[in-house]
């Protein structure tokens, strides 16, 4: 191991670091490791979204639309950057895929998307990535053209490939401009590659696409791009805007003279580079690659650790894009209910088309529910529990003692993932006879049912662990209450989080 990979390491063993990993008030992160440092030569994609919203879980069916049908994109008035709505046209025939949705981001319709898993086998992760100042003043008003979920989003509809999802996004900025909040990025990754999307505030139509390869490891947290090619359009692995390199030049942002390389970063972005926190991550991770490859299990602790896994994650994601699945419809993403630091991952297919009641839509919240009464034809899905407050409950508690809690729940939460993994290959197995034999509509039943069967035992492994931490929290650390109840909190930052400082 060379000198700066222990450096690193030496600095992030102890969960004591106050390195500040201190959250953004825009964020979200998203981890790529290619398939030649995985153990079983999969791409794995894991992340989460960071939004004060409530998130559910919805597996989104293949749709067929009718020519001249249009989609409506953008951000309205209320937003940081105020727009206004304009239609693009819609395609005809859009993918099944999974994803996580929420609903406020402030002049952002819901529902919002920050990817998922299609059908074809293409991963998304967004993640925050803040343009410089002088750029973002730029951005005209009102700004027109689809935002970061609705690019997201129709990634996960047309996409057949991470190379395709780039294409399809960057010609959408071309053509109809983006609505920015302040800057953003994009994960893409199939089985073969990555790619790392920047697209930047200012109204300029800026964006770069950078190629991750089979042996690299990317953290964005905030999404970056460094050094670009000032001929990148004809280079293989690069895409990006016809302006990308004039547009700096002619700001005075950059001096093609000065022998400097053209580090994105530094000209259009924040400046700040990796972090460290990001650093110690990607280190570890490519010493894991090191020492027999990435597995699942790993990328899942990576996703999870508390350096990044707080209450500002809506959510939990890892996909795991292999080079081969035994069927089309056995593709797979786990997806954890809210913070993963707390909460446990649960396998879904794209094979499977059920949400059970607890891990769907509930008000808790919700944007705009709480000055309404519940809507009829809603109750019964109101008086399931809801799977992200529960795991929050457990987050408040074991956050607050990190130290006498946190280890006994990672403990549970990986003994629950490794059970479904090692279970996981004889329902494939089961499915895959049933596929064979012309039977999709069994073979679909059969993932359903072991999606929703583990979804309920991560139910009821949440009800055990908080009834036993809650009992124990009141008698061993007691309870404070705040002095002023008016006082629930801030919208951003500092978060709880279960790091032991």
């Amino acid at each position: 191991m060379d000198s700066d990979m222990q450096r690193i390491l030496r600095a992030g063993c102890g969960l004591a670091l106050t390195l500040a990993f201190a959250a953004p008030a825009l964020a979200s992160y998203g981890i790529y490791v290619g398939s030649g440092l995985t153990a079983d030569g999969s791409v794995l994609l894991g992340g989460t979204g960071e939004e004060v919203s409530s998130h559910w879980l919805e597996i989104v069916p293949a749709g067929t639309h009718p020519e001249g049908a249009t989609i409506s994109v953008g951000v309205d008035g209320r937003a940081t950057y105020p727009g206004e709505f304009i239609e693009i046209p819609q395609v005809p025939q859009t993918a099944k895929y999974i994803t996580m949705n929420y609903t406020d981001y402030e002049g952002f319709p819901p529902p919002l998307t920050n990817g998922g898993l299609n059908e074809h086998g293409v991963a998304a992760r967004d993640i925050w990535a803040p343009s410089r100042p002088e750029l973002a003043a730029m951005t005209p008003e009102p700004q027109r053209g689809p935002n970061y979920s609705d690019l997201s989003r129709i990634a996960m509809e047309r996409a057949t490939s991470a190379r395709e999802a780039v294409t399809i996004i960057g010609g959408l900025m071309d053509e109809y401009g983006y609505s920015t909040y302040g800057g953003n990025s994009h994960l893409f990754a199939d089985a073969n590659e990555g790619w790392v999307v920047l697209n930047f505030a200012g109204g300029q139509g800026l964006w770069i696409a950078q190629r991750l390869g089979s042996d690299e490891v990317r953290m964005s947290y905030p999404g970056y791009i460094h050094e670009v090619p000032v001929d990148f359009r004809e280079r293989e692995g690069w895409m990006g805007s016809a302006n990308f390199i004039s547009f700096a030049v002619d700001q005075g942002w950059w001096d093609p003279d000065s022998g400097e390389p053209f580090d994105a970063n530094a000209v259009y972005g924040n400046g700040e580079g990796r972090s460290e926190g990001v650093r110690i991550i990607e280190a570890r991770l490519r010493q894991q690659a090191m020492e027999g490859g990435v597995t699942l299990r790993q990328m899942m602790n990576a996703v999870r650790d508390p350096l990044i896994s707080s209450d500002a994650a809506g959510y939990g994601q890892v996909a795991h894009i292999r080079q081969q699945d035994p069927h089309p419809e056995l593709k797979m993403l786990w997806v954890a209910p809210t913070g993963s630091v707390t909460a446990p991952f649960v396998p879904y297919w794209i094979a499977g088309s059920e949400v059970l009641p607890e891990f769907g839509k509930h008000r808790y919240l919700t944007k705009g529910q709480a000055s309404t009464f519940v809507r009829p034809d809603f109750a019964v899905q109101e008086a399931s529990r809801f799977a992200g407050r529960l795991f929050k409950r457990l987050m408040y508690y074991t956050c607050d003692a990190p130290a006498r809690f946190l280890p006994e729940v990672t403990e549970a939460l990986t003994a629950f993932e490794d059970q479904s993994i090692e279970q996981a290959g004889a329902i494939e197995s089961r499915s895959l006879v049933l596929f064979n034999a012309g039977e999709p509509a069994m073979a679909r039943a059969v993932i359903d049912d072991y999606s929703s069967a583990r979804a309920r035992a991560a139910l009821a492994l949440g009800d055990a662990l908080l009834g036993s931490i809650e009992a124990r929290h009141r008698l061993l650390e007691g309870t404070e209450v705040p002095a002023d109840a008016r006082e629930m909190g801030t919208r951003y930052g500092p978060y709880v989080n279960c790091r032991v400082e």
